[in-house]
């Protein structure tokens, strides 16, 4: 249990013990929230819990107060616990505590940070999945370092997590992909061949089609078109889905599974799912197309599923597809990480899963908004190498996986953002992600020179730590294991670069303010140990986000 929580949880124990002794009436107690106070002379926690309870029980806040913190129990990590006006109770931990932390972080090393917030859950991250039609581009990578940030966070949270990747391998964009393709093909031989208005002009088809005529020749003109359209179709996918693969190991990205929509229809899931909605009177059938009665729950209209020249829509495989994930693998939660264009099919995902028999709770989707890309104050919308759109490769070529990873993660997934070429390529304390590296390549460096010093430090005594920017220090670093368990609720790993930033800026004041090599053999030896413990926490939360953790710099 993080420390946030067993403080809550001392809340709620003297609170009750307080109604059941006649001192507070209530009849329900509000959720008990142990927050960080905005300004630290007020403590390192505190809770409105008074205020929230002072309407229902027409209390003063501050003697609700008074009465919870006379029946606290007695806490290790806590020195005092005070109510503060006008209805706040506010913690401080023990210094002796809090020096005690330093070893505890030495002792779990790489692992510190990890909790067991759900027993072993399961849990599916799915992300990236576009179509195998082209290139990830810039937003894609946005949604890449997102899914597989929260695949760490969630792993160290406990969860079982499986990271997937939907192949969306049929449908009419496929189709519009393959006669693209034949197209330009027919056009690197001389053929006089135009392109349809709903064909993909990207230059990389034009590279694609060159790529597979000097390794197949001309052998696709002496077959049938529509043979030829197909068989270029499915050397075309293999090609982008390889070229995608690529692209996200440069990014840091792996997946567990690689799901075939196709495996859909084939494994017979789709007709599984399909009967299961039509048994419930899910389905209707009109103007010669099958419809989900999504109305009927809730949604302000129906939605196709079959259209009229029986194909199936997007949204069937999407229904089939989580028909397979909560109902055959049986996962405890499913996060659905897709574009901001998928907003409004969030809502009927969910109508379709609690049709199917799940627990909609149980599916989490995430929207990633847009990013543009700048050069300081000028907006970049085109390649400059192909003069159409800019791939994702080519940003991760240019300032590289760390800082791609790190400002993808900087803000909300929600929330549209800029992200500035310019600042994430510069050396300097302005760009974050040098500032966060060159705090652990500084640490790292520290404990060089006391190796090469031959210093030993193994029995450093950490009491020895009494100053205000060593526990500050302490302080920021014991929040990891909060950080964890924040994001794995929330799904917002937003929250692991700003800790990441504030952990450094604080190790830099502590470097500024106190020689951690000194004369003072004893402060060394335990200072030594603080900057170790220091090292673990900042290269832990570097690896969660997917970032390197320097040595040098």
């Amino acid at each position: 249990m993080v420390l946030k929580q067993k403080l809550a949880k001392a809340l709620e124990q003297a609170a009750t013990q307080a109604q059941q002794q006649g001192a507070l009436a209530f009849t329900t107690l509000p959720e008990v929230i142990v927050e960080y106070p905005q300004n630290p002379e007020h403590g390192d926690y505190a809770s409105s819990l008074p205020l929230r309870l002072a309407r229902a029980i027409n209390m003063v806040p501050l003697t609700i107060a008074n009465k919870i913190v006379e029946l606290m129990p007695p806490l290790s990590e806590v020195a005092k616990v005070v109510a503060a006006p006008p209805g706040f109770i506010n913690f401080t931990l023990s210094p002796d505590w809090l020096t005690r932390q330093i070893e505890a972080i030495l002792s779990a090393g790489d692992s510190y940070g990890s909790i067991d917030l759900d027993g072993g859950k399961s849990v599916q991250i799915e992300f990236v999945s576009i179509n195998p039609t082209g290139p990830l581009h810039v937003g894609h990578g946005r949604g890449a370092v997102l899914g597989s940030t929260l695949a760490n966070v969630l792993s160290a949270a406990g969860y079982a997590v499986d990271k997937e990747y939907y192949i969306n391998d049929v449908g009419s964009q496929l189709d519009a992909f393959g006669r693209s393709l034949y197209t330009r093909y027919q056009q690197c031989l001389g053929v006089d061949a135009e392109m349809l208005n709903d064909g993909y002009f990207g230059s990389y088809v034009i590279d694609l089609a060159k790529e597979i005529l000097g390794s197949q020749g001309d052998r696709f003109l002496t077959l049938p078109e529509e043979t030829a359209i197909q068989e270029l179709r499915e050397i075309g996918v293999e090609k982008i889905m390889d070229g995608i693969r690529r692209d996200l190991e440069l990014l840091g990205v792996d997946f567990d599974v690689w799901f075939s929509e196709r495996s859909l229809y084939q494994g017979g899931q789709y007709e599984k799912a399909m009967k299961l909605l039509r048994d419930g009177g899910c389905i209707v059938e009109r103007e010669n197309a099958t419809w989900f009665a999504s109305s009927a729950l809730g949604e302000d209209k129906d939605n196709v599923l079959v259209r009229s020249d029986g194909s199936p829509t997007y949204f069937a495989s999407d229904i089939a597809y989580h028909f397979n994930k909560f109902l055959e693998r049986q996962f405890d939660l499913v996060v659905d990480i897709w574009g901001a264009d998928h907003q409004g099919h969030v809502s009927r995902m969910k109508a379709a899963v609690g049709a199917l028999g799940a627990n909609p709770e149980q599916l989490r989707v995430i929207i990633c908004q847009l990013v543009t890309l700048r050069r300081g104050g000028e907006i970049i919308r085109v390649s400059k190498r192909s003069g159409d759109i800019i791939t994702l490769r080519e940003l991760i070529e240019e300032v590289g996986s760390d800082a791609c990873r790190f400002f993808f993660l900087s803000r909300s997934a929600e929330s549209q953002m800029d992200f500035d070429l310019e600042l994430a390529r510069r050396q300097s304390v302005d760009n974050p992600v040098y500032y966060v590296q060159y705090a652990h390549a500084r640490i790292a460096s520290i404990l060089r020179l006391a190796e090469e010093r031959g210093i030993d430090y193994s029995q450093g005594d950490v009491s020895l730590l009494t100053a205000e920017p060593e526990l500050t220090l302490i302080r920021r670093m014991i929040l990891l294991p909060e950080i964890v368990e924040t994001v794995a609720n929330s799904l917002e790993p937003h929250q692991l670069p700003y800790y990441a930033q504030d952990l450094a800026t604080v190790f830099h004041s502590f470097y500024k303010q106190c020689r951690v090599i000194s004369k003072d053999q004893p402060l060394t030896w335990a200072r030594l140990k603080l900057v170790r413990a220091a090292k673990i926490v900042l290269a832990r939360t570097l690896h969660l986000m997917g970032m390197t953790a320097p040595e040098s710099m």
